[in-house]
């Protein structure tokens, strides 16, 4: 049945009858659950089976509906990724408001089956019409007419998009309200034709992996990633479950929310959505909110609010219900100081006024036409928009700058300063000519808010705006005009805005052949900025001061974070320590604000290829310290670390021959192991090829050759999970597999078996080992006394910053300057003392076994005659076995 075209009023009888008895599968459950004396919300679970794929709903009711006890309809759907769970508390709201509402996992989500379909027509649109069937059927939902209910829909995202593909497809739908959505999706993931592969494939592990996916789009996607552009199948395929697709269809009331922090889906794609969805005469809102799928404020409470505004005035007819204006964004007025956060006011306006409305015009200087490089396999790649980094697009908002442009990989234009302040709401847009050697040419624009000083450049969101120019390699190369990103900025007098056309960008694929670009601004050489002057922004609450300080404070931070970490004029290289993995050399470190506490004083080691080196030392002892020193987080006082001969400065180069798990690592749960891992790497600029990560996840236990039973037993393969379903020791073994990226030649972990149970640890105790026995070099911080003596071949032994010993782990535990004691019957404190306070003696440490005793200059039988001097009822005295016994005697004996 194709579900593009409505229904006869008599076949929607039969079907919502047919739902209503077969659709369902069991009984359902219903529970009640009652608010702070709000009416209690009835929940009722079911499973509704669509063409062999079984859909896990719930469905919430509270209260009365109106006179005759009948309410309209909501149909929630969820986030990609996400599940019916994550909509429960809108939902019970909802309810509470008069609602009748569904709510459902999507196929391939939470407990639904089926493949995922990125809400294809036949699959996913489908289960949304049979679930409209449904609510016909019950008796306390309101109908327009027989098999037809009074029905809204709204989501987010993933949701947001269903719920304007079932308005296309499903004339019930009466209302919808999508948030942080895409129009075409197509066009979301090859803007102008490139590709955004980072966001591609977290969209492919978050889904649960290439195989949880029908296999066309499977195929699509592998396809596109290898070429690294999309071809003309991949945009149809798209296309097809977009809903521009039924764009002409959408003929009711639309409430759209986008996100500004959003380099997925993008102002852009609402736009487009409004203009359509307008088109047909049917109410539309526009509200842009200041998160969005980079992060940020989603706003919740107030979106939900006008969400439920927006159903009261359409699907109960409630023509007193506030709307809320046509135009709403959302503007950052500061930071609040007695929290942090970003103090957001609205601006309105009674009219949608589009992307490019009344146009400004800046004239852009500098060098007229400019020549710069595509890289070679476009690396290293500029940086704007991290996905999943949502603290970076919301540092701008604040007026950080974090963005990452090459030298030679780009040119630049600027305007004048500007003579008074200007809110720019919009895309501004410039004409240029472009020509370059190749065929194929990508660019990536975006415009700067460039600080009075020019000390600091701010990107907007971290937003940037890729452009395929197709004819560049023609003699007079291709004019184009460049749309930049939709952006709300208020950018100050004395400030300028620079436009920046960049070859590289980290979050899509561009072309891998080195080629040359020339650049050159055409007409007037003007940067067109839009200014929405019908908008206008609610007065700030309180006074400037009250959030001008905090941010001053902020910015003052961030740029004294900056300028501290930039590299210092380091030691010549030491070339006949070029071999040599660690040598420190009388290191020191102060305690802050101390000139006579150490952390670590005058420690001198080295270590060699091959060995399996333990760090050992009671808390305080100085070995965190020491790694962060060595990992050039932290700089010494005094003293040398040198890495195979170069001396370690913060930002060292040869740190990429260094993989460390120091103080735990942090992980976005929603992703999988492996994502994360792709992340991480892509972040560090390197190619793909040399993160060697399937090694990684083999040596650590995570890939298809792990050997715990544990991580099989859980389902499926861990790395392919997210990361929120690990346990700690999953968590443990997945910051040792980043760690182990790139195969670094020095692998540094601290406690890396914290959290273990005694099996994971002995696996843990293998991972160390084998990577050591390719003539790699460990070293490991730990307080496993016991799993140290079985791993480790070389000890150093800190106390108190100190050094107390180095050398194998045979000649501290098994060093003839170490006896145990024992004795019949218990040694007391009095008698230690005194044979702790005899000549040639560093010092006796009562234990379990008996009496430890460090020889310094006694023989062992002048240790035995002064024992048997001393009344000791000896029973033996032997050479101490125990790495536990030679550590206590060790750090007993410091001062």
């Amino acid at each position: 049945m194709d579900f593009r075209f409505p229904l006869r009023p008599g076949r929607r009888v039969l079907l919502s009858t047919a739902a209503a008895l077969a659709v369902l599968v069991g009984a359902g459950t219903w529970t009640a659950v009652a608010s702070d004396g709000q009416p209690a919300v009835h929940h009722e679970q079911r499973t509704m089976s669509v063409d062999g794929a079984k859909i896990d709903t719930s469905y919430f009711t509270a209260g009365g509906g109106d006179s005759e006890g009948k309410r309209p309809a909501v149909l929630l759907g969820h986030g990609f990724g996400g599940s019916k769970n994550d909509v429960k508390a809108q939902a019970e709201d909802l309810a509470r408001k008069g609602y009748a509402v569904l709510t459902w996992s999507a196929r391939g989500f939470g407990r639904s089956t089926g493949e995922v379909g990125l809400n294809d027509p036949d699959r996913e649109v489908k289960d949304v019409s049979k679930m409209i069937d449904w609510l016909a059927g019950r008796p306390e939902v309101r109908l327009d007419a027989a098999g037809d209910p009074r029905v809204g829909v709204s989501g987010s995202s993933y949701g947001g998009a269903i719920s304007l593909l079932a308005a296309g497809h499903d004339k019930r739908v009466d209302a919808v309200a999508p948030q942080i959505t895409y129009w075409n999706l197509a066009d979301a993931l090859f803007p102008d034709g490139v590709f955004k592969k980072l966001w591609a494939g977290i969209f492919i592990n978050t889904g649960g992996g290439c195989e949880k996916f029908e296999k066309q789009l499977c195929e699509m996607y592998e396809r596109v990633a290898v070429a690294g552009k999309p071809d003309a199948a991949a945009r149809d395929l798209l296309e097809a479950r977009s809903p521009s697709a039924v764009g002409d269809r959408i003929k009711v009331p639309a409430l759209i929310v986008q996100g500004q922090s959003d380099s997925l889906f993008p102002l852009g794609q609402a736009d487009a959505m409004a203009k359509a969805i307008g088109d047909n005469g049917t109410p539309v809102a526009v509200d842009w909110i200041s998160g969005g799928h980079d992060g940020g404020s989603r706003e919740t409470a107030r979106v939900e609010g006008r969400i439920t505004h927006w159903f009261d005035r359409y699907l109960k007819d409630d023509k007193g219900a506030d709307t809320g204006p046509a135009f709403r964004v959302t503007r950052t007025g500061g930071v609040d100081s007695t929290n942090g956060s970003a103090q957001l006011r609205g601006a309105s306006s009674d009219s949608y006024p589009g992307l490019e409305s009344d146009g400004k015009a800046l004239k852009l200087g500098g060098k007229r036409e400019q020549t710069f490089a595509n890289p070679a396999g476009a690396a290293p790649p500029a940086i704007s928009a991290v996905p999943g980094v949502g603290a970076l697009s919301q540092l701008s908002g604040l007026g950080v700058g974090l963005s990452l442009d090459f030298p030679g990989q780009n040119a630049r234009f600027e305007t004048a300063p500007l003579t008074s302040d200007l809110r720019v709401t919009g895309s501004p847009t410039v004409k240029a000519r472009v020509k370059s050697d190749g065929d194929d040419a990508v660019l990536f624009a975006k415009v700067y808010d460039v600080s009075a000083d020019g000390s600091q450049q701010v990107l907007p969101s971290q937003l940037v705006a890729p452009i395929r120019v197709a004819g560049s390699g023609a003699k007079d190369g291709a004019t184009v005009d460049l749309t930049l990103p939709a952006i709300d900025r208020e950018v100050r007098a004395g400030h300028r805005l620079r436009v920046v056309l960049a070859t590289t960008d980290l979050g899509y694929a561009s072309p891998v052949d080195p080629a040359k670009y020339t650049v050159s601004l055409e007409g007037d050489a003007a940067l067109t900025v839009p200014t929405a002057p019908g908008t206008t922004t609610q007065a700030t609450p309180l006074p400037w001061w009250v959030w001008g300080l905090p941010a001053a404070g902020l910015a003052v931070a961030v740029v004294l974070l900056l300028t501290a970490r930039r590299r210092t004029l380091a030691p010549a290289p030491d070339p006949t320590l070029a071999e040599v993995p660690l040598e420190i050399t009388d290191l020191t470190k102060r305690y802050a604000k101390s000139a006579d506490r150490y952390a670590v004083r005058d420690l001198s080691f080295r270590v060699e290829k091959g060995q399996v080196l333990g760090l050992l030392g009671p808390n305080g002892a100085g070995k965190t310290t020491t790694l962060r020193m060595l990992m050039g987080l932290i700089r010494p006082d005094s003293g040398e670390i040198r890495v195979f001969g170069q001396a370690i400065r913060p930002g060292s180069p040869v740190l990429s021959r260094v993989g460390s798990f120091v103080e735990g690592a942090g992980f976005l749960p929603h992703l999988t192991g492996r994502a994360n891992l792709d992340l991480y790497w892509q972040a560090t600029g390197r190619p793909t090829e040399d993160s060697h990560i399937e090694d990684a996840l083999k040596i650590a236990g995570l890939g298809d050759a792990s050997p715990s039973s544990q991580l099989r037993s859980s389902g499926g393969d861990p790395i392919d999970r997210a990361v929120r379903t690990y346990s700690q020791g999953m968590r443990q073994r997945l910051a040792i597999a980043q760690a182990m990226l790139g195969m670094p030649d020095l692998l540094i972990l601290d406690e890396p078996t914290n959290g273990l149970d005694p099996p994971q640890i002995r696996e843990m105790r293998d991972v160390m080992t084998k990577y050591a026995a390719g003539g790699r070099t460990v070293i490991v911080s730990s307080h496993l006394l016991a799993e140290v003596e079985q791993t480790c071949t070389h000890l150093v032994v800190m106390d108190r910053g100190r050094l107390m010993q180095a050398g194998p782990v045979a000649e501290i535990t098994g060093g003839d300057d170490t006896l145990l004691v024992t004795v019949d019957g218990d040694l007391t404190e009095a008698v230690a003392g005194k044979v702790a306070a005899l000549p040639g003696i560093v010092s006796a440490v009562r234990t379990e076994e008996g009496l430890l005793v460090r020889l310094d200059g006694a023989s062992p039988s002048a240790l035995i005659g002064e024992l048997v001097r001393l009344d000791v009822p000896l029973t033996g005295v032997g050479p101490n076995r125990r790495l536990e016994d030679a550590f206590l005697t060790l750090i007993g004996g410091s001062a």
